[in-house]
């Protein structure tokens, strides 16, 4: 079983070659399809196992078609991975698509129209100024003191 540090390095490492694969050495016009970005790796304790996680930008049919071509690929980035990184055993690679980025991206787009809704209705994004501060300010006005 190796240590978490040599865990976090050997994923560092295989993160690095498989961007350079995606980008240079895979000829597989699938992968070309969409715009492929290697966001992350999840190494396995005992570095048998290798979750690589991919944010592919385009539209789902290039998605698709990108992640059928890296399917297709994962022989030869292993292969390659045990060349270039001389590990005792070559992990086995897995690839996932990353929602994460596609994810954060459509909240941002939804915070964005509620606020534009807001400033259409005439509504601030600040909070009330009844409420800031003094209590006194926050009772209604019709309330007469005696």
């Amino acid at each position: 079983m190796a240590n978490n540090r040599r865990v976090e390095r050997v994923a560092s490492l295989i993160k690095r070659e498989i961007s350079q694969m995606v980008m240079l050495d895979i000829k597989d016009d699938r992968v070309g399809a969409g715009m492929v970005s290697v966001t992350d790796v999840d190494v396995s304790g005992d570095l048998q196992h290798a979750k690589v996680f991919v944010s592919i930008y385009g539209t789902d049919e290039a998605k698709a078609e990108t992640m059928e071509g890296l399917k297709a690929a994962t022989g030869f980035v292993r292969s390659e991975l045990g060349q270039r990184l001389r590990l005792r055993r070559t992990p086995e690679i897995i690839f996932r698509e990353d929602l994460g980025v596609e994810r954060g991206t459509r909240v941002l787009s939804l915070i964005n129209q509620l606020s534009q809704e807001r400033a259409a209705k005439g509504l601030s994004d600040e909070p009330d100024a009844e409420l800031d501060g003094d209590p006194a300010a926050a009772t209604s006005p019709t309330e007469e003191e005696e």
